[in-house]
């Protein structure tokens, strides 16, 4: 037996997809109907965390945040069963999963941070991506159920919080994408190019196979030989930044970046690689 706590898009599509497998999966979820749409799958729904971990010893949870799981297997402690396994797929703070390892194990449990890159779908399906950190002979116990879970399980090494870093690491290229593309839009609505413009674009080419190497070379500290100099980086910004004024548009995330370009070019770096404002944090 299995419990999911947390049966919301992911954890819902991960309970559906492990009793396909086989697994009689126990699940509660805080808000109610989210847990009771499961029992058409097949899943055995609970009032609460405590009711649905008895007599389980493989628990997983996927909720909000570091005070929802902290709150919720608190909720469920009493009633666990000795030696249970926690498996948390929340994105949380690296603190946060570091000290639960570390309280839990404490307290006479295997808790181990498990967050993934996967939406709804790649649950259903047992796709995308999942990682692991920490005690490797725990990882080498839960890495056949997990690897059941998802496409691949990145095995990121001893240190116990790296998984969460990653994570969050993670998500911030995908949020800083999207203030990319929201500004992307703006400045093609400004210049009359719409959406499907833009769409065949990149249909056409591709600058995230660009990535690896841009990463690289700010690694490198690479930026005497520039592809594109910070200053007509900057020029280019400008131009951006003008147009989408003239139609009444914002540029938010491009303001953002120019400011620092700004930064960098008041310090002497004009004709260096415009990637050097990304190195200041090395």
């Amino acid at each position: 037996m299995i419990t999911f706590l947390g049966t919301g898009h992911l954890g819902g599509n991960f309970t559906r997809a492990l009793i396909k497998q086989g697994e009689t999966v126990h699940v509660w979820n805080r808000t109610a109907e989210k847990a009771k749409a499961l029992e058409a799958d097949g899943a055995k729904v609970f009032d609460s965390p405590a009711d649905a971990v008895k007599g389980v010893k493989r628990v997983h949870i996927v909720v909000s945040d570091d005070a929802a799981v902290d709150e919720v297997l608190n909720n469920a402690a009493p009633a666990l069963e000795p030696g249970a396994i926690i498996i948390d797929h929340t994105t949380t703070s690296v603190a946060g999963a570091v000290q639960r390892t570390a309280q839990w194990a404490a307290k006479g449990y295997t808790y181990i941070h498990a967050p993934v890159f996967m939406g709804p779908v790649n649950a259903l399906e047992g796709t995308g991506f999942m990682m692991v950190s920490g005690n490797q002979d725990v990882i080498k116990q839960v890495s056949p159920w997990l690897e059941k879970m998802t496409g691949k399980l990145l095995n990121l090494g001893d240190t116990t919080g790296k998984a969460a870093g990653i994570k969050l690491v993670g998500n911030l290229f995908l949020i800083s994408l999207t203030g990319g593309i929201s500004d992307m839009l703006a400045l093609g609505s400004a210049v009359n190019i719409t959406g499907a413009d833009i769409a065949a674009l990149f249909d056409a080419w591709n600058p995230g196979a660009m990535t690896p190497q841009r990463l690289k070379r700010v690694l490198n500290g690479n930026f005497d030989n520039p592809s594109w100099e910070l200053q007509m980086s900057r020029k280019d910004a400008r131009l951006m930044i003008e147009e989408a004024a003239r139609a009444g548009k914002e540029l938010p995330a491009t303001a953002a970046i120019a400011g620092e370009m700004d930064k960098w070019i008041e310090k002497g770096y004009a004709k260096k690689d415009w990637m050097i404002v990304a190195s200041e944090n090395l």
